[in-house]
């Protein structure tokens, strides 16, 4: 078989939906509208109905999202904001660049997200926020983390860079909730490998709150609401028209996307559940969109072994995350993280996109069970 396997093709998407998005862009290039084009305000509009969003600013990629959603809180240098050891440094990046503390927590080991019953410990005079992180495309435990944030009188930013398209069961006993929009505000990127990518660097915000929707346009241009009137200090952060486009070429096929994700990894789940393997947990909360197809070596397992095994094979694999928060020099915090520790040792990531069909699938799988034995 063909073993040009990719983590992530990009160009295979494209080709199947090259008329859609050739026309978006060649409208834009025909109107030449290329910073706040109507693209822009349309695609907004159109995520935000996807979402259940009263609010959506889109903005120049994932990690100006949260740092613009912390901005327009007005916290004081000092202020500490919660969040999970075992994530992309983004997420403590921008707290730490606005002189906030980031407090790193430990993640649960089967969904890998923010262990929620341990958040008291955290807890201090000086917690201002939480970033719960839904990771590789699963929400993390919503109700409680909400329940515990409004008894502390706690800011809530979701971070769904990884889990966009994703729901909450029966919110309340109700419809389903979208992930992103729980909080008092959420984020997400569009870099091109997520769920739904743009064709650069993008992202947005997400919120119910009008008071805070107004800030956050005013921070994401210029600290500005009439032009060259700047009320507020802020940054230079724009969802670009091209993108825009593009993003609502593909946000019809969002659904899809994520269909075909989970098709991926159920075929990936019963060709391996026999294994010594932990497959990727489902949480009873939250559905999974499958941003990534994260699996778990038996303990003490040699995984660059498995690696390089797999790669002499053809296919690529990826390790995220190699090192927890606690233990990078720039986030080196004290206290015990067994869980992330744990992670960081047996975690692997398969080949997962929209492309995969069933035989580089039962390839991928049988070549990995290969390197077990």
């Amino acid at each position: 078989m063909d073993r040009n396997i990719q983590m992530v093709d990009l160009q295979g998407q494209y080709k199947r939906l090259q008329a859609e998005i050739d026309e978006a862009i060649q409208k834009v290039l025909q109107e030449a509208q290329f910073i706040k084009g109507p693209q822009v305000g349309r695609f907004e509009e159109e995520i935000s109905l996807y979402l259940g969003s009263k609010h959506t600013i889109g903005v120049a990629n994932g990690t100006d999202a949260l740092q613009i959603c912390l901005m327009a809180l007005e916290l004081e240098p000092g202020d500490e904001v919660l969040l999970p050891t075992f994530t992309y440094v983004a997420t403590a990046e921008v707290i730490a660049l606005l002189k906030l503390r980031p407090v790193l927590v430990d993640v649960c080991k089967d969904s890998m997200n923010i262990e929620v019953d341990r958040l008291d410990n955290f807890l201090s005079k000086k917690t201002r926020a939480i970033v719960p992180v839904h990771l590789f495309g699963q929400g993390a435990h919503m109700k409680p983390l909400l329940e515990w944030a409004n008894k502390n009188n706690i800011w809530v930013i979701e971070d769904n860079a990884q889990s966009l398209g994703a729901s909450f069961y029966a919110w309340d006993g109700g419809e389903s909730k979208m992930a992103g929009t729980l909080g008092h505000m959420g984020i997400t990127s569009f870099f091109p490998s997520k769920i739904l990518g743009a064709f650069g660097d993008g992202g947005a915000i997400f919120t119910q709150d009008t008071v805070l929707a107004d800030k956050i346009r005013q921070i994401a241009n210029h600290g500005q609401r009439e032009k060259y009137i700047h009320e507020r200090v802020g940054v230079n952060s724009r969802l670009d028209t091209l993108h825009a486009a593009v993003l609502s070429a593909k946000l019809k096929h969002i659904d899809q996307f994520i269909s075909r994700r989970q098709a991926a990894a159920a075929m990936y789940d019963a060709l391996l559940k026999d294994s010594d393997l932990i497959l990727p947990h489902r949480s009873p909360w939250s559905s999974h969109v499958f941003h990534q197809y994260t699996l778990q070596l038996p303990k003490g397992m040699d995984r660059e072994r498995v690696r390089a095994q797999l790669m002499e094979a053809g296919i690529p694999t990826m390790v995220y995350y190699p090192l927890p928060l606690h233990r990078q020099k720039a986030y080196a915090q004290e206290g015990f993280f067994p869980h992330a520790e744990e992670l960081c040792q047996t975690v692997l990531s398969l080949p997962m996109h929209t492309e995969l069909d069933p035989t580089t699938l039962a390839y991928i799988a049988e070549s990995l069970l290969k390197t077990l034995s």
